[in-house]
């Protein structure tokens, strides 16, 4: 099957009509219809040939084709049905040499089966309403690649690389800044895009950090960043109490050389690490102490 002019509105609503297909609004569906802005993007995902790469949300697969001709190995997450047809006729030859891997339904409950993979590459222009959702269960998850570009809502985008003490700055700008180098690329207008959404996008670069996970528990740093984020204006010693299990809050504030009546917005990724392992210690003696007093 021929591949649509994916820079013109007009044919791609021609095509989706006579395929019987109509846009979902439902999945955020919203073709980047800037050649220029579709080359950069690759560009920016640095593929080689037999580069592995995991996109999400392909559409119609104008990025998927600039990245099978370009060499890359790619398995595309499509939750639309109908697109999934479309997508099966257009990369069958890529499918038949095993270049092209088609997952069909909802990323979310679907990128886990598929984690053994381990792809080198994530790509998307990912949909709003569920960007950050994607973005967050797969650090939480421990899916970590070499690189992503992903194309958000701008306020997304806005907060993925916030900085302490700024209004954006919140639990999902740690997470990302904590797993990735993160670097705005450029912003979309809505023209960019058919059809037209009522918000401006941010493209970014997500790099792997070589320093991950720097604390010494994951699991709990990510609990203690959502705790002390989860209501904004509380001091850090009001919202860590959840997490305490009896242990002295003084005593943590003082390993982390950390004031009580701060506020999580204030805090630097190095101080909540700090403050994670801080936990930690104080966790761990405790357990140790009850452990000594059950042997007496």
């Amino acid at each position: 099957m021929n591949h649509p002019d994916y820079n013109s509105p007009a044919a791609l609503r021609l095509f989706l009509e006579a395929q019987g297909f109509a846009m979902q609004k439902k999945f955020g569906q919203n073709f980047l219809i800037n050649e220029a802005a579709r080359v950069s993007l690759v560009d920016a995902l640095s593929v080689t040939e037999g580069t592995t790469v995991w996109e999400v949300g392909p559409g119609l697969g104008s990025m998927t084709d600039e990245l099978l001709r370009r060499g890359a190995t790619v398995t595309a997450f499509e939750i639309d049905y109908g697109f999934v047809s479309l997508l099966q006729q257009f990369f069958e030859p890529y499918a038949a040499r095993g270049d092209f891997t088609l997952v069909e339904g909802d990323v979310l409950k679907t990128w886990e089966a598929h984690a053994k993979e381990k792809p080198m590459r994530f790509f998307g222009n990912l949909p709003y309403n569920v960007a950050a959702t994607i973005i967050a269960d797969m650090i939480e998850n421990d899916m970590r690649f070499e690189k992503m570009v992903v194309t958000v809502q701008k306020e997304v985008g806005e907060r993925m690389c916030a900085k302490p003490a700024t209004e954006n700055y919140s639990s999902f700008s740690v997470l990302c800044q904590w797993a990735y180098t993160v670097k705005p690329l450029m912003d979309l207008a809505g023209g960019n895009f058919w059809p037209r959404p009522n918000v401006a996008s941010r493209a970014l670069s997500l790099v792997r950090r070589d320093d991950f996970p720097r604390c010494k528990d994951p699991k709990l740093f990510m609990r203690l960043t959502r705790a002390l984020f989860s209501a904004r204006r509380k001091t850090i010693r009001n919202n860590i109490q959840p997490l305490l299990q009896g242990c002295p809050a003084e005593r943590v504030f003082e390993l982390a050389g950390i004031a009580a009546h701060e506020r999580a917005e204030n805090l630097s990724i190095d101080a909540l690490l700090a403050l994670s392992d801080a936990l930690y210690t104080c966790l761990s003696e405790k357990k140790s102490e009850e452990k000594t007093d059950g042997r007496k």
